[in-house]
């Protein structure tokens, strides 16, 4: 893709926190972002001897398998792909050491999560230990932080959970999130650039496990692992808020396991790439107001309940209308009976192959919020 004098503009201001390009970073060509998402697939199989622990995942690839991931820590926000790629986090900011579990949303203290999460500056934040964090309020992320937690284990539990609003630049990464209260999801990106959700464990929330609404774009959801929720992903505020028409996201590598009821994007374009979709209650791929989907080399193992083995399920429209979506399903498996309903022009026609799906399983094993200890690779 040639780039324009703006877009260089725009990727040298990425650098300075308190600007954020809104364009033309956000609106990215979708077929040329996933051709680069299957050549650093591809690229990770021909490299499995560098630093490498031949997974076929470019993400864990790119950085899990080096004993001394705890020195370099920052080279996580080289590793992104797809929509969401961008997102630099906390990269150029300092290390920020959260060593205790409270929160106080009026008069943050020094030490906790809460106090590093809405400073304005770049921040790397990472854990001292492990520690479970009831919040009292959402945790409102500011631009460029990196909340890592690699070396502890970290849960987000009992209370608020994670919000990103109008903000960008942000990585979340290694967390587990869940009984998230009252009313809300485990992680909601409202207005959001350049935001990128990776081996997170989600499950058992009010709302949604992951929401991205209100003109988010520019977002990678990746090697999560998700369970017991029955909203798991909204992508899309409403059929009436057009904004959404411009959402850009990938979801690759997550395993969406046990207890889940669907998924439902409205607007915009979505690349589902070599996910593993186990065991839904209801449905896998859902949409309303005409949606582009592509689903690319998943796994989906439909449920033993016979009505509901259709992986694809159509909100709000008439089969007449529906028939114009552009649904696209590539090197899919369909396993236990499951089946895919193809839809749109454009709906088998691709020349992009992902891993094979049969890979699937071995690929997103690592799915969800991973045991990393100094000295030894990451589990």
């Amino acid at each position: 893709m040639a780039f324009s004098f703006i877009t260089l503009m725009c990727q040298f201001l990425l650098l300075v926190p308190s600007v954020i390009c809104a364009s033309p970073a956000q609106l990215q060509d979708p077929e040329l972002v996933v051709q680069e998402v299957q050549k650093r697939i591809n690229g990770t199989r021909r490299k499995l001897g560098y630093v490498s622990c031949g997974t076929g995942n470019p993400i864990d690839d790119c950085w899990r398998c080096d004993p001394k991931w705890e020195r370099k820590r920052k080279r996580l926000a080289s590793c992104g792909i797809g929509f969401g790629k961008h997102a630099i986090g906390g990269k150029h900011g300092k290390v920020y050491v959260v060593s205790e579990g409270g929160d106080n949303p009026v008069k943050p203290k020094p030490g906790t999560l809460r106090h590093a999460a809405i400073k304005k500056e770049p921040l790397w934040i990472i854990f001292k230990h492990d520690m479970v964090i009831k919040l009292h309020m959402d945790l409102l992320v500011n631009s460029y932080k990196t909340i890592d937690g690699r070396g502890a284990t970290i849960h987000i539990a009992g209370g608020p959970c994670i919000k990103v609003h109008n903000k960008t630049n942000i990585i979340i990464h290694g967390i587990h999130i869940h009984h998230c209260k009252p009313g809300g999801d485990a992680i909601t990106i409202s207005g959001g650039t350049h935001v990128w959700v990776d081996h997170c464990s989600l499950s058992n929330c009010f709302d949604g496990l992951i929401d991205v609404v209100h003109g988010s774009t520019g977002i990678t959801i990746s090697n999560n692992y998700m369970t017991h929720h029955h909203k798991v992903m909204l992508l899309g505020h409403s059929d009436s808020y057009e904004e959404d028409k411009n959402m850009q996201v990938t979801i690759a590598f997550n395993h969406f396991g046990e207890g889940l009821g669907g998924r439902m994007p409205r607007f915009g374009y979505f690349h589902v790439v070599n996910n593993d979709y186990t065991h839904w209650q209801h449905y896998a791929i859902g949409g309303s107001s005409a949606p582009t989907i592509f689903s690319q080399g998943n796994r989906f193992v439909a449920p033993d309940d016979e009505e509901h083995k259709e992986v694809t399920k159509h909100f709000k429209s008439s089969k007449s209308e529906w028939r114009k979506w552009n649904w696209r399903s590539e090197g899919d498996v369909m396993l236990n009976g499951a089946y895919f309903t193809a839809s749109g022009a454009g709906a088998t026609a691709s020349s992009m192959a992902a891993r094979p799906p049969m890979l699937v399983p071995s690929i997103t094993a690592r799915a969800g919020a991973l045991r990393c200890k100094n000295g030894h690779l990451c589990r």
